[in-house]
């Protein structure tokens, strides 16, 4: 059965370029930009307030943060801080979500809003621009904490950031190929070394201290601190694939089922160059301790721009610069939905709703849920509706049951037989 179409969750006022969400609140950032500067169009970072209603997932308005001349192209996200690229620097920014007054309490003092009640999805520079369930806005309040330089090249661009998993670490990597580390929250460099020769795709944060980087010079590396682990070969047991044919595009680490602890490596890999008839770009997903691969797959022939990994591990999203949006299967890379030009254009982020208790109450009895944004403005939402399984007691029954009609028919055809 073919999937649904992903309902259009929101449409900012400029190209979007990245999507992260809370992973404790029903909460969706998302930011971009049209380059103000030449444009004219602005530039910012919308928060987005996720709620069920009539059975359906939706979105409001809640805050739109002006970022002036400068769009944000990638974002990172630790708890109520948002560490933000926007051209060669990495903006700081802490966000608070005050919950709306219990009804009444604000009319006492004669200072409540009698106004009209404000619009759902409006804006405003004050914060509040969506209302709770009973009409009530909440309000988010930014505040701008610090920016530091993370690129020097002529062409300097901030492409990647990363927090560590406990957030006391950021990694930060660029047009110029250097990678570099930051005590978080004061924001103190601790480490710089050229990664790679041309630019810094992505980065990873692994265990023990280990970061993983993918450059457009046809390596992905591993580094504890500035010496090099290993280089990753993905193709060494694929014979038939030059050494300079494929590039790393993303690299992604993520839990496994039923390993408290445990982690996999996941890189995407995507053709050099363009042909005539376009060959397949490919999945692999690694071991997180030695970094063998374990499996690659090809994943089509659209070219793999944006790579996302769920809580738990158990999918794999990814968007195309086409404008497809499919979700894979983490442990046997197999593709299990999939929609052809979600956006028409080139998707520049993908982002699972979050598996904690807050996230599950979106969900709605789906298995998951992955947003997309795209150059076209829009943030989408796709839907992996929950897979049938039996239960390990009916599977039992059946088999019994087999057994049991087997010994019958053995004595109906050989008397005698018991």
């Amino acid at each position: 059965m073919a999937p649904r179409r992903p309902a259009e969750l929101y449409r900012a006022p400029f190209p979007l370029y990245t999507v992260r969400l809370h992973p404790r609140r029903p909460l969706a950032i998302t930011a971009g930009g049209g380059g103000a500067a030449k444009t004219g169009i602005r530039n910012g970072v919308h928060f987005l307030q996720l709620e069920q209603i009539g059975g359906q997932l939706s979105a409001s308005l809640l805050h739109c943060h002006d970022t002036e001349t400068r769009a944000t192209m990638t974002m990172a996200l630790a708890g109520d801080v948002i560490a933000a690229g926007q051209d060669n620097s990495c903006h700081i920014l802490r966000f608070s979500l005050q919950e709306p007054e219990a009804p009444g309490a604000a009319g006492k003092d004669g200072s409540g809003d009698k106004g009209p009640r404000r619009r759902r999805g409006g804006s405003g520079s004050g914060g509040g621009g969506a209302q709770g369930a009973q009409g009530r806005a909440r309000e988010v309040r930014v505040e701008s904490l610090q920016r530091v330089r993370t690129d020097f090249s002529p062409d300097a661009l901030q492409k990647a950031v990363r927090f560590s998993a406990d957030g006391a670490l950021l990694a930060t990597g660029g047009a110029d190929g250097f990678l570099r580390l930051w005590e978080f929250p004061s924001m103190k460099k601790t480490l710089e070394f050229r990664a790679h020769d041309g630019e810094i795709e992505d980065i990873a944060l692994g265990p023990d201290n280990k970061v993983v980087t993918a450059g457009r010079d046809f390596q992905c590396c591993v580094w504890q601190q500035d010496q090099l682990v290993t280089g990753l070969r993905w193709h060494e047991n694929l014979p038939g694939i030059p050494d300079k044919a494929y590039r790393y595009q993303a690299c992604r680490f993520g839990a496994v089922e039923g390993s408290a602890g445990a982690l996999r490596l996941y890189t995407v890999q995507v053709p050099h160059k363009r042909e005539r008839r376009p060959p397949p770009c490919y999945l692999t997903k690694w071991d997180g301790k030695s970094f063998l691969p374990l499996l690659t797959r090809p994943c089509g022939s659209e070219v793999v721009s944006c790579l996302s990994i769920s809580d738990s591990g158990t999918f794999l999203g990814l968007g195309t610069v086409t404008g497809s949006v499919a979700i894979h299967i983490a442990f046997s890379l197999q593709r299990l939905y999939y929609v052809k030009e979600a956006h028409g254009i080139v998707v520049t982020d993908v982002a699972f709703v979050p598996e904690s208790r807050p996230g599950r109450e979106l969900l709605g009895g789906h298995e998951a849920a992955l947003l997309s944004v795209a150059v076209d403005s829009r943030c989408k939402l796709h839907l992996l509706p929950t897979r049938r399984s039996l239960p390990v007691w009916l599977l039992l029954l059946l088999c019994a049951g087999l057994i049991v009609a087997a010994i019958l028919l053995l004595q109906l055809a050989f008397p005698g037989f018991l």
